[in-house]
C-alpha cells in the first residue's frame, strides 16, 4: 500500500451526531417493539400479529427493508445534515426490529418466546453498546495504530470468525463482545457448547460424551443472574413442553395441542 494513502476511520462531530440519532432510534424502537409483542401475547390492546396471504409476517422483515433503504440512501446520495440523521434513525430502527428476532435467524426456527429466544436481547445489548461507543467518539476499529490497517483488518476477520463459532455454540454474549475483545470470542469458541445450540445439534451425537457433559454443564432449568434482566425487558419464556402421558393400552397417545407463538412476531 502506498504511504500516501491515508485511511482515517476517526469520527467527526457530524458522524457522532448521526450515531446518536441511530442509537436513540435503536433503543426506542426496540423497547416499543417489546412492549407491543408483550401486549399481543397477553391479548391486550389493539395490536395483532400481521399476515399476508396466510403467511405470518415477522417484524424483522420490516427491519431488513429499513436497513436496506438506509444503506442504499447513504451510499448513493451521501447526504449531509438533516437527511443524514434521517437515514441514521432509519437504520437504527431497522437494526432494532431485525435484532429483536436475532434468535429466529440464528436457530432458523420460531423460538421468540422460548429460552433460546433470549439470545436476541443479548444481541441487542451488545450492538447498543457498540453504537454508544460511536456516540462518545470511541472507534473500536480504528486503523491509526502502530500495526497499521492490515493488522486491524486481520484482527476483525479472526475475531469475526471466532464470534460466529461462539454464537453457534450458544454463547451469544461472549461471541458478540468478542467482536470488540477477540479473546472473549476465543474463550467461548473453545469451550463446550450449550445443548440447545446449533453446534451441539450438529457436532454432539445423542448419547456421546460431549452431549452428556454439555447437559451436565448447562442444565435445562439453569438460571443465570442475567436472566432476570432479560425477563424484565423481554418477558418470561414459555415453559418447556412435557412429554404427553398416555395409557399403553391406547392405540395412540394423546398429544398436547400445538403451542401458539402469540406475539412472537
Amino acid at each position: 500500500m502506498s504511504p500516501d494513502v491515508n485511511l482515517d476511520l476517526g469520527l467527526d462531530l457530524e458522524s457522532r451526531a448521526a450515531a446518536a440519532w441511530m442509537l436513540g432510534s435503536f433503543i426506542v424502537v426496540f423497547l416499543g417493539t417489546r412492549l407491543v409483542v408483550r401486549l399481543i401475547r397477553a391479548g391486550k390492546g389493539p395490536f395483532r400479529n400481521q399476515a399476508i396471504g396466510g403467511v405470518h409476517l415477522h417484524h424483522l422483515v420490516w427491519g431488513i427493508f429499513l436497513m436496506l433503504i438506509a444503506g442504499v440512501g447513504e451510499f448513493t446520495y451521501q447526504p449531509d445534515g438533516p437527511w443524514l440523521y434521517v437515514l441514521a434513525a432509519a437504520f437504527g430502527a431497522g437494526a432494532a426490529l431485525t435484532l429483536d428476532e436475532f434468535a429466529l435467524w440464528l436457530h432458523l426456527s420460531d423460538v421468540y418466546w422460548e429460552r433460546e429466544g433470549r439470545v436476541s436481547v443479548d444481541a441487542v445489548m451488545v450492538v447498543g453498546a457498540l453504537m454508544a461507543l460511536l456516540v462518545v467518539g470511541v472507534n473500536p476499529f480504528d486503523s491509526e495504530t502502530g500495526d497499521g490497517v492490515l493488522a486491524v483488518v486481520g484482527t476483525i476477520v479472526v475475531g469475526g470468525l471466532l464470534a460466529i463459532v461462539a454464537l453457534f455454540k450458544g454463547r451469544p454474549l461472549l461471541g458478540l463482545l468478542g467482536l470488540l475483545v477477540p479473546v472473549l470470542a476465543l474463550f467461548a469458541a473453545v469451550r463446550l457448547a450449550r445443548p440447545t445450540s446449533p453446534w451441539a445439534r450438529w457436532r454432539y451425537p445423542e448419547g456421546s460424551s460431549k452431549a452428556l457433559r454439555s447437559r451436565r454443564r448447562f442444565p435445562e432449568r439453569d438460571s443465570r443472574r442475567w436472566d432476570a434482566v432479560v425477563e424484565a425487558i423481554a418477558g418470561r419464556p414459555n415453559e418447556p413442553e412435557r412429554e404427553p402421558e398416555h395409557d399403553p393400552d391406547d392405540e395412540a397417545p394423546k398429544a398436547d395441542p400445538p403451542r401458539e407463538q402469540e406475539g412472537a412476531r
